[in-house]
């Protein structure tokens, strides 16, 4: 090889490898953009589980701490090691998902603010259904009736799941797919209600 072609390619790698390491370099801040995400997610999903069995301990709001009848639950702190992992504010970082940064920092936002469980919302919702209802077909009309609310569709499932697991709804299967509705009172329990 000459000088010449031995030059040109040297100046290739090191080209390439310029390339590869701004590459590397703009994933690192994409990841950490959504390690960020995540852990406000995690945050936020802690908040609605801590929420979630308040609200199955007790029945008579007048036995619950005198902070959780008049205050909302406050968010966790942003954990420390999170500061040198993200860049300083995930919504000026180039990941091109400011919109998902900014949904999240809302729902977050709505969380601290009380709200009614989406347990007892999706029950409202199958409520006014005799027949038996998708988990796709429930969110799009939590969705449409409710703006301010967007959970994801594996959130609804989940929280259907719950329902069912607390017998307060029943889940069948129709060929692939799995439906669920209310459960029906027996006799016994119409008296007593």
């Amino acid at each position: 090889m000459s000088s010449r072609s031995t030059a040109t390619l040297r100046s290739r790698y090191v080209a390439q490898a310029a390339s590869d390491l701004e590459e590397n370099h703009r994933r690192q801040q994409e990841l950490a953009a959504e390690l960020t995400l995540l852990k406000q997610e995690e945050a936020l999903l802690s908040d609605i589980l801590t929420l979630a069995e308040r609200h199955d301990a007790p029945s008579d709001p007048s036995r619950l701490p005198e902070q959780a009848q008049r205050e909302p639950v406050a968010t966790p702190a942003r954990p420390v090691g999170a500061a040198e992992a993200a860049p300083a504010s995930p919504l000026h970082a180039s990941t091109g998902k400011t919109g998902s940064v900014k949904k999240t920092r809302e729902s977050i936002a709505k969380a601290a603010s009380p709200q009614r469980l989406l347990g007892d919302v999706l029950l409202e919702l199958l409520s006014a259904h005799k027949e038996p209802r998708l988990a796709r077909e429930l969110r799009d009309e939590l969705l449409e009736k409710h703006r301010d609310r967007t959970p994801t569709p594996q959130v609804v499932r989940n929280t259907l799941e719950s329902l069912v697991a607390k017998g307060r709804i029943r889940r069948q299967k129709q060929q692939r797919s799995v439906m669920y509705c209310l459960v029906e009172p027996s006799p016994g329990d119409a008296g007593t209600a």
